[in-house]
């Protein structure tokens, strides 16, 4: 698999013809240089075959099947204690742990389910991430980080509300399948999100350059590639970063702090000079 290729093609066509879990392997290998993808797939391949004997029945059956399987007879579950652990994001990780994030675990669960013959679907649910299977007209929303929960339409709002303290409508259009695009940059941006809380900066330029990959347009892309660069001690590059987002973006509210770290980045290169 060539990743470059991939996100070059997700970048104009938001979709390919490839395997999400197999991607993510090869995006983990950014942080684990040594990852035996072909052993995690296998290993994917592995549970799929196993769980194939739980998925009889109506689709919430096999659904039901599926969690039981993931959820309880393999112990995967949501990491309540350490949310904010970049390791909830790699998917290698995630396999050897037995726990992640809501994202993570919901691409395990579609990882699973579509190999064992059941169509699972990511759904992005504001501050949340779930899971639907649509099978001969029905579907059935549910939740990989509670255990598989099964979700009805007032369920998800309420599961937003309780996240995010906001008001959610469900409805067909916000329930939709994401594209395979969406999912991976979701999956960057947390993990952009945790680096860069954690002042590590030369994670957060890694992976801030994965997402330029696939929207390499994005201005706030830039703004944080320009921060992230400061900080780590590079302020020559920083600098094209943040002048093109004060170019790109009209009164950026956060104009005036970027402009002082534009300012300290000219400082430090003229130093050196």
């Amino acid at each position: 698999m060539n990743l470059e290729e991939i996100f070059t093609q997700l970048e104009k066509e938001q979709e390919a013809d490839c395997d999400l879990a197999e991607i993510l392997l090869h995006l983990a290998r950014d942080e684990y240089s040594d990852l035996d993808i072909e052993a995690y797939l296998s290993e994917i391949a592995g549970m799929a075959h196993e769980a194939k004997r739980l998925l009889r029945g109506k689709l919430p059956d096999r659904v039901h099947g599926l969690c039981r399987y993931l959820f309880h007879e393999m112990g995967f579950r949501g990491n309540t204690a350490e949310y904010y652990d970049p390791r909830n994001s790699y998917l290698n990780e995630v396999l050897d742990r037995r726990t992640g994030i809501p994202i993570s675990l919901s691409i395990l669960t579609m990882a699973v389910g579509s190999r064992a013959g059941l169509p699972v679907a990511g759904v992005g649910l504001p501050g949340h991430f779930v899971v639907k299977s649509v099978l001969n007209g029905e579907q059935v929303l549910f939740d990989p980080f509670h255990g598989g929960r099964q979700l009805s339409t007032s369920d998800c709002e309420i599961l937003v509300r309780q996240v995010t303290g906001m008001n959610f409508q469900a409805s067909e259009a916000n329930l939709r399948p994401l594209s395979l695009r969406w999912i991976i940059a979701r999956v960057l941006t947390n993990l952009k999100t945790v680096y860069f809380h954690q002042e590590d900066y030369l994670r957060t330029i890694r992976v801030v350059q994965r997402l330029r990959q696939l929207t390499p347009g994005d201005p706030v892309l830039r703004r944080d590639l320009g921060i992230s660069l400061v900080q780590a001690g590079y302020p020559g590059k920083a600098i094209e970063h943040l002048e093109a987002y004060l170019a790109a973006v009209v009164n950026p509210p956060d104009s005036k702090k970027l402009r002082k770290l534009l300012d300290r980045a000219y400082s430090l290169v003229g130093q050196w000079n």
